[in-house]
């Protein structure tokens, strides 16, 4: 394992509470927001936002946008 790779893993499950965080903070806004909601339709959009998201990082890594970050 490299240094790199040793790194991210040690922080692999803080990502993904911070990550957990956001989508269950942006599912209470919904709540609040909008109180009649089907949580379950709120909750499959905001997975479909957050892949656009990260599919959009993806294309920003693929075109050398984070070579010398």
């Amino acid at each position: 394992m490299d240094i790199i790779q040793k790194e991210l893993q040690s922080r692999k499950e803080e990502i993904r509470i911070a990550m957990d965080l956001l989508f269950k903070a942006n599912m209470k806004i919904t709540d609040w927001d909008v109180p009649e909601a089907d949580d379950h339709e709120a909750a499959t959009m905001l997975v479909k936002m957050m892949q656009e998201s990260l599919d959009e990082i993806k294309a920003d890594i693929a075109a050398g946008q984070y070579d010398y970050y």
